[in-house]
């Protein structure tokens, strides 16, 4: 029974783990360079253990420390009876006789007093590990453990701490003065010890030239090598990146971190952002980031999360926010939103990438979108108000579309930053009236183009989430909402937005690269974006300060977009989306209004969302009459039906047309009736050639005062189907005056509710009802 206690005693007594002391957090790239590393909580540069050993240290080392730890089970007799007779012979302790095995349980003791009773205490732990492990595992227990001077612990950290690289491409001299530093980690500081450390060093190099380990000339060149001189910095690649993810917690933080970072571009696209942010400095602008995305896998290749480490310096003051990672920092959308409800309302048939949409002036409510020009074009197909970033048609098409269920499509795209209900955002949701992250917008960029190359995945379409750590699982859930088709088609018209300098002229060259991109800029001015994807890259990024400071100069198409183009410029070319022509089908719709043919309209076919059912005939193409000359409107009350000549006409509505007219000088206006003819009649009088353009009717409007109290003016604004008509207005019955050509009265109303009717010459009117609201 006593020698099964004993035996269950030695069994347990080792610790489990064997060491517990804090570490380093290390970053690693895919390839397992080191891009970064924090020190670890106890202020040592103490790495990760290592698996196995480099071969060069292993041979210096062992030769050095224990040169029979491969024969002996963990206590090396011949070397404690040596131990034992120096120690009497000089009558001091001068040879401790321990095995590399036996110091390992020292350094997990944190280095006790040295007494006969510790040293059996050693013994028998050095026998129960050597039954548990291997001997590569303790010799990489040892190498992870060991002091190598000041703060540096481990044989990885003092490889890069004193020789600026990793220790598997250590040069004998360097193994082997590495392997002899443990034995004395105060030679390492400058001083008289340094002679003492290369002569130890030397000494272990001539020994493993007796032994064969190495030859003549070998031993030459490593007897030459310098000691190392001031301790290097450990490389900062990714020092966003590394914070962000110690910040992760326990489980996160002591660990080796292998990422999917690509080196090589990771140094590049570093260097790239430091550059460009010195000269966006000279503007105000002091903070970028970065990221790169692999289309296909989805692992993010470069994340520059700043334009520099750490706050203060030369460079600017100490609140410059440098310390931030805005990859992951919530920030006004601006436009970038756009090519996502596009997308959506192609898939939905509620548009065709030639659908004409309405540009003219805007209200609902108290919201009145602009263009960022201050202009309207009457009319723009879908397509070319995303090419151009038109506002007012974006809001129209999501008033359309409807706020909940673009806010539901955006959140199973992955937008996880919208945090109020969907009337907290309203309309100005498309328009920047969301914040959203880098990391978010970049992963939903890839995953539309990754559905763009139309291929086939199990189970139907799917979003994928961005993968970062090497060797993670990847997280993917059904795409809903959004299909190949209409994935291609968005990046087809994304692909027309006009290039920033030299790169608008990317057309001329075959070998240029096709991309397909969009920029935003906040309202305010205080962040420009700028996101863009081949078939293979996505690369996005954002432009700002991280205090929220605006800029004029903060615009995504000139601040934001070169910047993703230097990226782009480095990276391999990604190719261009062939069309999925199973996920679409042809439609034949009108040239001039993208609509569905009604009458005679020349038509053209293109590509819809196969799933899609696009069912509106067109609204502008209208089958009319006209007399024999052509050049007068009649009816069948004033011409006979066999000298009217018909013809299919394109015809905007009043409104439309006043600004459509200026933009394409080929556009007629349907021509008047003729005088004998009466035009309209009964209830389409009030659908004739007059168009409120401001208000909207039941418009609530207040009325500013200035800082002089004096107060100010509403412009009421109409448009009429013929450029020389003219218009009488009148307010609740009262005659107020006449206008031609542009078609304005600016008026000072008294609060209450209020009727505005303007006539034309032939007895057409339009009538807006609307409320002034008093000063509370």
């Amino acid at each position: 029974m006593a020698g099964l206690l004993a035996a269950a005693a030695w069994y347990f007594c080792l610790p489990e783990p064997l060491f517990a002391p804090g570490y380093s957090s290390v970053l690693l790239s895919d390839g397992g360079e080191l891009l970064g590393a924090r020190i670890a909580p106890d202020g040592q540069w103490r790495f990760p253990p290592a698996a196995t050993v480099p071969g060069k240290y292993r041979q210096a080392l062992i030769h050095f420390e224990d040169k029979r730890f491969m024969r002996h089970p963990g206590v090396d007799p011949a070397a404690l009876v040596r131990s034992a007779y120096l120690n009497r012979r000089r009558g001091k302790v001068v040879s401790g006789g321990s095995t590399l095995t036996m110091q390992v349980v020292r350094l997990s003791r944190n280095n006790p007093p040295r007494t006969y009773l510790e040293k059996a205490v050693e013994i028998l732990l050095a026998l129960r590990l050597e039954f548990s492990c291997s001997k590569e595992e303790i010799l990489a227990l040892y190498a992870s453990h060991a002091p190598f001077g000041g703060n540096v612990v481990g044989l990885e950290g003092a490889a890069w701490r004193y020789y600026g690289r990793a220790p598997e491409l250590l040069s004998w001299g360097e193994s082997a003065l590495l392997a002899v530093l443990p034995n004395s980690p105060a030679l390492i500081h400058p001083g008289k010890n340094r002679e003492a450390l290369k002569q130890k060093r030397d000494r272990l190099l001539r020994k493993l030239g007796q032994a064969g380990v190495l030859g003549p000339l070998d031993i030459e060149l490593a007897l030459r090598e310098p000691l190392p001189g001031k301790p290097y910095p450990l490389p900062r690649v990714a020092p966003h990146l590394l914070d962000t993810l110690a910040a992760g917690g326990p489980a996160v933080a002591p660990s080796r971190l292998r990422t999917t970072l690509d080196s090589a571009l990771q140094k590049s696209a570093q260097a790239i952002v430091t550059g460009y942010s010195d000269g966006m400095l000279l503007h105000g602008i002091r903070n970028a980031a970065v990221i790169v995305v692999d289309n296909e896998t989805f692992e993010v290749k470069a994340y520059i999360g700043n334009s520099r480490e750490a706050a203060g310096g030369a460079k600017g003051p100490a609140d410059t926010g440098y310390a931030i990672d805005l990859i992951r920092k919530p920030r006004s959308t601006g436009s970038v939103l756009k090519p996502l409800l596009f997308a959506a309302m192609l898939q939905s048939g509620e548009l065709l990438s030639s659908t004409l949409v309405p540009d003219l002036p805007t209200q609902y409510g108290n919201f009145m979108p602009q263009n960022y020009d201050r202009k309207y074009r009457g009319a723009v197909p879908a397509r070319a108000a995303l090419a151009q970033s038109l506002n007012v048609p974006a809001v129209r098409m999501l008033k359309k579309y409807g706020v909940p269920r673009f806010y539901d499509f955006l959140k199973n795209l992955g937008m996880s930053t919208l945090h109020r209900d969907p009337d907290g955002y309203g309309l100005s949701l498309i328009l920047g009236g969301a914040e959203g992250t880098l990391w978010d917008l970049a992963g939903i960029y890839a995953n539309l183009a990754h559905l763009a190359k139309g291929r086939a995945e199990k189970g139907g379409a799917r979003l994928h989430g961005l993968r970062l750590l090497a060797g993670a699982p990847g997280s993917s859930r059904p795409a809903g909402d959004l299909g190949p088709g209409a994935a291609w088609l968005t990046m087809k018209a994304l692909l027309d937005v006009t290039r920033p300098g030299e790169e608008g002229y990317w057309e001329n060259f075959d070998s240029s690269r096709r991309i397909a991109w969009k920029t935003g800029t906040s309202y305010g001015h205080r962040d420009a974006w700028a996101i863009g994807s081949d078939a293979r890259h996505t690369v996005g990024v954002w432009l700002g300060n991280a205090d929220g400071e605006s800029r004029a100069e903060l615009v995504g198409v000139t601040a934001a977009a070169p910047l993703m183009f230097q990226v782009f410029n480095r990276l391999p070319y990604g190719g261009w989306f062939e069309t999925p022509e199973i996920y679409l089908k042809e439609v034949d719709v009108c040239r001039n209004d993208g609509y569905l043919p009604f009458g005679n309209c020349e038509t053209e076919r293109q590509w819809a969302p196969a799933q899609s059912n696009f069912d509106q005939l067109s609204p502008h193409n209208k089958l009319v009459h006209l007399d024999p000359s052509g050049r007068w409107l009649v009816h069948g009350k004033c011409e006979s039906v066999g000298k009217m000549r018909h013809k299919t006409w394109f015809a905007l509505p009043p409104g439309q047309e006043y600004f459509y007219r200026r933009y394409y000088s080929g556009y007629k206006s349907l021509p008047p009736y003729r005088k004998d003819c009466e035009a309209y009649s009964g209830a389409d009088r009030k659908k004739g050639p007059i168009e409120f353009l401001y208000p909207n009717d039941n418009s609530r409007i207040y009325i500013p005062v200035d800082l002089a109290e004096k107060k100010g003016r509403v412009v009421f604004e109409a448009a009429h189907a013929q450029s020389d008509a003219a218009l009488f207005w009148h307010l609740d019955g009262n005659y107020l005056g006449r206008t031609t050509v542009f078609h304005q009265q600016a008026l000072d109303i008294e609060p209450g509710a209020h009727e505005l009717t303007i006539v034309d010459h032939e007895g057409n009117y339009a009538t807006r009802r609307f409320e002034i609201l008093g000063r509370t």
